[in-house]
Order: structure tokens, then C-alpha cells, then sequence
């Protein structure tokens, strides 16, 4: 069974970007960025996402939280062009990425309270619950000895979703970015909980398969 079997994007379409960014990452380590300096730049811009999304600037927090994923694609791909790849380099990459990405969550609840949208904030918090779960039952099947990347909706799938929504809403203005930060949100809550329960259920079948 091929481990993205049914997400939203294709494996071609993530190959395809990874390739264009390895002479972007020969550059950079060129000049001294370390894969781990990647990782806490990458960190920064999605702390910037959060403070503009707090600040209700819901275009310019979509457009720098889609460049901090995309630039996430740094730290491994310079990791990898100077051979320095390394087990704690994986475990700070994957740390900052869940740290980054529950930020910009916290920093849209916020602008979302401010502005008195309080089913805005529950689904923020609901999205990013799920987003929290789509990463810890990987993560813990993994240290079991399972596989545990499959789903419909692991992390890019939820950035281009969320990027979608907030640049949505901030063209279109209204409370809180409208419908579309709120439609942006309910999704990732639903797509995320689908995948969670789709990898408890394939982690199922390989330890019965074990059996």
C-alpha cells in the first residue's frame, strides 16, 4: 500500500516541488544557513503569521503562513545537498513544524476573539486539534514499529486549505474574514479527524497483520 494512498495532493505534484527547491537549497548552504538555522527561521515566519492573523490581517497572515510551509522545504533539502542530515535534525524539524503550525492557530483564535467571532475561535481550536492528532498518531505508530503516513489531509494538504481560506477572507472582508476563515477551519477539522481515524484504522491492519 503506497503510505499517501488518498491525500488531496499527489505524490508527483510533491515531488515535483521538492526538485525545484534543491538548487534553491545548494545556495543557501553556500552561505552558511545550517539545515537546524532553516528550521528556526522557518519557526519565525510562522510566529509573523500568527501576530498578523491576531491583528485581524487575514491576506498578509495567509500569504506569509503558506511561505513558512513552503520554506520548511529548506531545512531538509539543504540537509541532504551538504550530507548533514541528521536524527535530531529530523526531531527539531518535525518539533518546530507542529510548534509553527499551532501558533498561527492560537494567533487566528485570538484575532478571531478580538473581533468578537466566537465560532470562529472554537473551530480554530477544533482545527487545531485535529492537526495536533494527525501528527501524534504518526509519530506514536512510528515509534511502535508502524507505518503511519497516510489520510487525506496530512500537513500540506491542511496549509494550502487554511492559505485558501485566510487569502478568501481577506479579500473579502466582513467579521472576522467571514465565511471563508470559518469554512477554511471547519475543514481541516473534518479532514483532520477523517485522517486520524484513517491511520488508527490502517495501524490496525498492519498489528493484525503481526498476529
Amino acid at each position: 500500500m503506497n503510505l499517501k494512498e488518498g491525500s488531496l495532493l499527489s505524490i508527483a505534484s510533491r515531488d515535483r516541488f521538492r526538485h525545484r527547491v534543491e538548487p534553491y537549497a545548494a545556495n543557501l548552504a553556500r552561505v552558511g544557513l545550517t539545515p537546524n538555522a532553516l528550521t528556526l527561521l522557518g519557526f519565525g515566519i510562522s510566529v509573523v503569521a500568527a501576530v498578523l492573523g491576531g491583528l485581524q490581517l487575514w491576506l498578509a497572515c495567509g500569504l506569509v503562513a503558506t511561505f513558512g510551509a513552503a520554506f520548511d522545504m529548506f531545512d531538509g533539502a539543504v540537509a541532504r545537498a551538504t550530507g548533514t542530515a541528521s536524527p535530531f535534525g529530523a526531531f527539531l524539524d518535525s518539533t518546530f513544524d507542529r510548534w509553527g503550525e499551532g501558533t498561527v492557530y492560537a494567533g487566528l483564535a485570538t484575532g478571531a476573539a478580538l473581533a468578537g467571532q466566537s465560532v470562529t475561535v472554537l473551530l480554530a481550536a477544533l482545527a487545531m486539534g485535529a492537526a495536533f492528532m494527525v501528527s501524534y498518531s504518526r509519530a506514536k505508530a512510528e515509534s511502535l514499529g508502524w507505518h503511519g503516513e497516510t489520510g487525506i489531509a496530512p500537513r500540506p494538504e491542511r496549509v494550502v486549505i487554511l492559505g485558501l481560506g485566510l487569502v478568501a477572507a481577506g479579500l473579502g472582508g466582513g467579521p472576522a474574514g467571514g465565511p471563508w476563515l470559518q469554512l477554511a477551519l471547519a475543514a481541516i477539522a473534518v479532514l483532520g479527524t477523517v485522517t486520524v481515524i484513517q491511520r488508527i484504522v490502517y495501524v490496525q491492519h498492519q498489528a493484525e497483520g503481526t498476529r
